[in-house]
This record gives structure tokens, C-alpha cells and sequence, in this order.
């Protein structure tokens, strides 16, 4: 499937900065090159989440099921660019999907765990998905028959499988001949990835493989990651958080992707170490937790070369204690769904102070920054919001804009949302506000967009207002993020009760249940105001029901 614009390709390939090398290629590369290097490595604990013992794969392995994949899915009816809808936890399964489904000539599209019935009803009739790939049941939820329940209501949804059976089809011999007549082009989209805005409902952000190798390469530049590297994912491999950062800079370099769900201190620490992990992403609240655990002397992180922090800006004192221990430059990552990407590591930003809160302006020319990419295939600006003109003075405020070889040519099949997010000249607007800093580095501000941001997960206050209002007890609502030193942010919301009313934060919570919300976007703290802050004409002032939380969760401390 192929998104992007002929102009834009044309542009982008007599540059010589987009070409016909797909991720499957590089794939094949390795599998000529090592077979017998172990390509991945489950979770230990992958027989507590699925039933099935862990295991260590060689590219050889990969390659062959991966090609048995293919072919049953060709045999079983799936056409070019056809799409494949996957709910899976962190396994080899869902590594190997995103090649199988690509050299069956289809498109992946990779859900959160935690979506349920809302979120997959709008994906499945959204793409008119062909197959469901999923658990039977997974932490008490039976996620078949859900499956079973959307492919009664959508007609193009022809056929639910899961585990047991995606593993039986890899088993089976593989046809060459006829694997090897379906074409996959480099502007072929690899991935389809949801994100939450300040849309009620997920955005698809269609990513080539030109899209990927771009940005991956930019990664693998800056972060110095070399051919052979073990590389670990702690995130959901379903969006940019790990399929970015670390799954294909993995397919880029070769080596080993080492794999990690649900989140266990222990078990983490236990694989950084057995593993001899070179490169991983943190949150702050994992990486701090390393350095103040009551054995971190014991710690031996000597094989890890490159750690990056995401979703916030980690701790100067967290950054010091890992440069001291274990001689690591902790790197500051930003980045969305969407293509967008910055990484501030010691080779741009190599005063550790300075790369808490600074990084750098990529996509500014003639800076000479450490990657070909970031400075020659990235155009950037900052807006302000208030006046449409670009910032151009330390201390002033913008919204971050990107053009590139990186960025989606637009949301999947919602040309609406894209037209609000691209300028005519081409720049997608972020949504994220940046302060201007001195000697060409931006810092993060804070999100123009209305969206919470729990443990790696987008969160669309809006979603949420628009549900918990429904309720027959609820008047008015407002959702805010509260400050979280694990998730990063927690969901609270603010109601009116409808008159001679009252509510409780277990019946909202109940309700969203009852509607078939993902968990993770239930609020989880509730406060009652008589009436919501308003400016003079009308608009709801976030910005003091943030005050009101803040004095209210001031005096339970004291």
C-alpha cells in the first residue's frame, strides 16, 4: 500500500534519500549473513502470559517460520495490501508478524493490549481488516471472543486466530515460488501504529519503509549502535515507544532483540544483565529506580553502551549516577507516532546539564549535527500558536513543526484530521510546544493538545469527557493528567454532578467499563465542584482546575 505522493516520491528519490530497500531486505542480509546468531529472545516469563514455554530464535529460525507465516497467509486468502489487525503481548509472535505480514504482501496494524471492544470496532471498520490475529484470553479477558463478536458485526473481518493456531501455521512448509511473486516496494507502508490526540478516536499513522529506515538510521547514527548489538524493549511492541526506538534500529543493525512484558523490576534487571543488553529505553521512573535500588551495587551494567530516556526528561541526578557507576551518557529521546523524532545524546548535547532539558533544533541546516539525517532530511520550525509566525528568539514559545523524509504522508483514511495537522507547505504540527534556546537547542514546554500520557500511553482527554458525560448522574467533566513519579501521569476528572446529585469515582468507573474502554484510560482520581472555572466567554480554564488539584492534594499531605 502505498500513501505517499508521486511528487513527494520523485522528490525524495532523485535526492537519492528514499530508494527500493525495504526492512525485508535488510532482514534477508542478516539471515544470509549470521543464521546461526540468535535474532530474539522471549520474556522468561512468556508461559505466565500465554501458555507457551520462552524461547531463543536464530535468524535461520525467524526466517523459516516467518516464510511458513507468509505462505499460509497468502493460502488462506490475504490479498496486496490487505489488512492484518494483531493484539498480542511482547512474544516472538509479534516480532515475526510484522515480517510475515509484509512478505505476504499485507499491511500489520498492532493494538494495545488494553483496547477493547470501542477502540477495535472504530480500527476494524476504519482499515475493513481481513484478519484478527489475538490471545484466546489474556490477564482474564477473552480476547477470541471479542474477536468472534467484531467479525459478526463486520463483514470484511473474515477470520479470528490466535496464538495457538498462529504458532501451528508457522510450522508448516513454506512456498518459495509463490512468496517470491508478491512485490513489496520501499514506499510500501510497513507499519500502521494508532495514536490518541485530542480526537476522540485513534489516529493511524501509516509509516513506510523509507518512513522507518530514515528515522531508524538517524537513531543508529546518533546513538553509535553497531552490527551485532543486543538490543532490549520494555514498551508494548505497538507503537513508535518500541517499534522506533529499538525494534527497527534491531532489523537495521542485526543482533539481538531482546524482549520484555509486562513490566517486573526484577525480571528487567535480571534480562539486562543475562543479556548483555548495549541499548535500551527507559521512562525516568525505571531509570531512577535502578540507581536507588537497595542492590544497585551489585548491578553489572558494563555491556550497555546507550541508554535513552522517553515520555520525560530524566534526572540530572539519575543521568550522574549512570555516567559515574557504569561510565553511560543517559540520551534524552523525544518523538510520536507520526514519524517525528529527536534524540539528544553526548555527541550533540555533550554537557550532561545542559541535556536534561535541552535538544537539539534537528532539521536546522548547516549545525552539523551527528546525523547525515537529522540535518540534511528534516526541516523544522517553531510556530507561535498566537501569532502563525515562526519563533526565531531564545525564551519564546512555538508549536514544533516537521517536514521530512520521516513524517506520515497523512492519518490513515481520514483526510479531516490531516488537513488540520498539515500547513500547505507540507509541515506536520506536532501539537508539543517548544521553548527556543540558545546555540540551536529547543526544550520541551508542554502539549498544545489536550492529552494525558499514562505509562507510554496517549490518552484523549476529550475520550474521556465525552464518555463519563453520558452518565445520567454526570452535568458537566473535565479530564486533567496528574503528576505520576512511575506512569508519568494519571487521569483525574473534575464533575459537576446533575442536580440533587452525587457520584462516586467506583460508579464512573463502572460506567466506562460497562462502555468497553481500555483500562488504562479509566480515571482514577475523581474531584466534585460545584460549578467548572470559565474565562469571560465561555471557555473551560484548565489551568485552574490544575491549581484547584494542586492545593487539594497539598493539604491530604499535611
Amino acid at each position: 500500500m502505498i500513501l505517499a505522493s508521486k511528487e513527494k516520491i520523485k522528490e525524495y528519490t532523485e535526492l537519492g534519500w528514499w530508494g527500493e530497500t525495504t526492512l525485508l531486505d535488510y532482514f534477508n542480509e542478516h539471515v544470509k549473513n549470521m543464521p546461526d546468531t540468535v535474532a530474539l529472545v522471549d520474556p522468561p516469563n512468556k508461559e505466565e502470559l500465554t501458555g507457551f514455554e520462552p524461547e531463543r530464535i536464530t535468524y535461520r529460525e525467524l526466517n523459516n517460520r516467518i516464510n511458513a507465516l507468509a505462505t499460509a497467509f497468502i493460502n488462506s486468502g490475504l490479498q496486496k495490501d490487505e489488512i492484518v489487525l494483531v493484539q498480542l503481548p511482547n512474544c516472538i509472535e509479534l516480532a515475526m508478524l510484522y515480517f510475515a505480514v509484509t512478505r505476504a504482501g499485507g499491511l500489520i496494524t498492532p493494538v494495545p493490549m488494553a483496547w477493547r471492544y470501542k477502540e477495535l470496532s472504530y480500527i476494524v471498520g476504519l482499515t475493513r481488516a481481513k484478519i484478527f490475529i489475538t490471545m484466546d484470553s489474556f490477564k482474564d479477558f477473552n480476547h477470541y471472543q471479542l474477536g468472534e463478536k467484531l467479525g459478526a458485526e463486520y463483514d470484511n473481518l473474515q477470520q479470528v486466530m490466535d496464538l495457538s493456531k498462529l504458532r501451528e501455521m508457522a510450522t508448516q512448509d513454506p512456498d518459495l515460488e509463490k512468496l517470491n511473486r508478491v512485490h513489496v516496494d520501499g514506499n510500501d507502508v510497513f507499519t500502521l501504529c494508532w495514536t490518541s490526540g485530542t480526537e476522540a478516536e485513534p489516529k493511524g499513522c501509516p509509516l513506510s519503509h523509507n518512513n522507518w529506515i530514515n528515522l531508524c538510521t538517524m537513531e543508529v547514527e546518533v546513538l553509535d549502535l553497531a552490527p551485532g548489538d543486543v538490543l532490549f524493549t520494555a514498551g508494548p511492541l505497538v507503537n513508535m515507544a518500541s517499534v522506533g526506538t529499538v525494534f527497527i534500529p534491531w532489523i537495521i543493525t542485526g543482533g539481538t532483540f531482546v524482549i520484555h512484558h509486562p513490566f517486573d523490576a526484577r525480571i528487567f534487571i535480571q534480562q539486562l544483565m543475562q543479556e548483555k543488553v548495549n541499548y535500551t529505553l527507559l521512562v525516568p521512573a525505571i531509570a531512577n529506580a535502578i540507581v536507588k535500588h537497595p542492590s544497585v551495587d551489585q548491578f553489572d551494567l558494563g555491556s550497555v553502551r546507550a541508554i535513552t530516556i522517553g515520555s520525560a526528561p530524566p534526572s540530572l541526578f539519575t543521568m550522574q549516577e549512570f555516567k559515574r557507576r557504569w561510565d553511560i551518557d543517559i540520551g534524552n529521546i523525544w518523538g510520536q507516532n507520526e514519524g517525528t523524532g529527536i534524540i539528544s545524546s553526548a555527541k550533540d548535547v555533550p554537557d550532561m546539564e545542559t541535556r536534561v532539558d535541552h535538544l537539539p533544533f534537528f532539521g536546522r541546516k548547516g549545525v552539523g549535527w551527528s546525523s547525515r539525517i537529522a540535518e540534511e532530511r528534516m526541516d523544522t520550525k517553531l510556530v507561535s500558536p498566537e501569532t502563525g509566525k515562526e519563533v526565531t528568539q531564545p525564551g519564546e514559545v512555538g508549536e514544533l513543526a516537521f517536514k521530512g523524509t520521516t513524517i506520515i504522508p497523512g492519518y490513515f483514511r481520514r483526510q479531516d484530521l490531516t488537513d488540520k495537522s498539515f500547513d500547505q507547505d507540507g509541515y506536520f504540527y506536532t501539537g508539543d510546544l517548544f521553548t527556543l534556546k540558545p546555540d540551536n537547542y529547543i526544550g520541551f514546554f508542554e502539549r498544545k493538545k489536550d492529552i494525558i500520557v499514562r505509562g507510554g500511553y496517549n490518552i484523549s482527554a476529550q475520550e474521556v469527557e465525552n464518555i463519563v458525560l453520558a452518565h445520567p448522574k454526570v452535568m458537566e467533566v473535565a479530564a486533567i493528567g496528574i503528576p505520576d513519579d512511575y506512569l508519568g501521569e494519571r487521569t483525574c476528572v473534575f464533575v459537576t454532578p446533575a442536580q440533587e446529585e452525587s457520584i462516586e469515582l467506583d460508579e464512573i468507573v463502572d460506567f466506562l467499563q460497562e462502555q468497553g474502554i481500555a483500562k488504562y484510560k479509566f480515571p482514577e482520581r475523581l474531584e466534585v465542584v460545584e460549578q467548572m472555572p470559565r474565562n469571560p466567554v465561555g471557555k473551560l480554564l484548565k489551568k485552574d482546575l490544575k491549581e484547584i488539584l494542586k492545593a487539594r492534594m497539598q493539604d491530604e499531605h499535611l
